[in-house]
């Protein structure tokens, strides 16, 4: 499907509230072979999301540090992540200190989840998804671990207030551009 048609297609299931806010951009350089094309998510003319198809470096600990550090990224402890410490610890460490190391080990996990899914952020995995998104129900996209499909889920007018509303909970999990679209929703509400 040509870039056209497919966003006039996701344009097409933009909530209301956001249509003429959210804009979907692309360029390219037909000319140019060596130069890779980018694509964007826009919010009041201003790009929020860039996907670009050339593989930048990552420095992979200084991320990952600058996530478990962000003490907004809450990320909750279950029975179930203490005793997998104090099994593997066989039983020698404080009970204060088990729910630390707890909490490091799943920031850890949810750090390099979100680092993963940053990488894949380009141009022609955009296109992908987004064909991808109008094949699925609204249900799979607000499910899935993929950055893109939770953001077009997002705006979608298929997705009511009542739903918006409950997702509260489920968001703080997910990464922060995911985080930023869920509360331009919420504040169209």
């Amino acid at each position: 499907m040509s870039w056209s048609k497919l966003k006039q297609q996701l344009e097409s299931f933009l909530c209301p509230a956001l249509y003429g806010r959210v804009e979907y951009r692309a360029s390219s350089y037909r000319y140019l072979p060596d130069k890779s094309g980018s694509c964007y998510i826009s919010v009041d003319k201003k790009n929020i999301l860039n996907m670009n198809d050339r593989t930048s470096s990552i420095r992979w600990y200084q991320t990952e540090q600058e996530i478990k550090n962000d003490s907004d990224l809450q990320i909750p402890i279950s029975h179930e992540d203490i005793e997998a410490v104090r099994t593997d610890s066989k039983g020698i460490i404080p009970e204060d200190r088990l729910i630390v190391i707890a909490r490091s080990r799943k920031t850890s996990v949810v750090a390099k989840e979100l680092l993963s899914a940053q990488t894949s952020l380009s141009k022609s995995n955009f296109i992908v998804v987004a064909n991808k998104f109008l094949s699925i129900s609204i249900e799979e996209s607000i499910e899935s671990d993929d950055i893109l499909l939770n953001i077009l889920a997002l705006v979608d007018r298929r997705v009511g207030k009542k739903r918006i509303l409950n997702m509260s909970e489920k968001m703080k999990l997910k990464h922060p551009i995911v985080q930023y679209f869920y509360e331009l929703r919420r504040s169209t509400l």
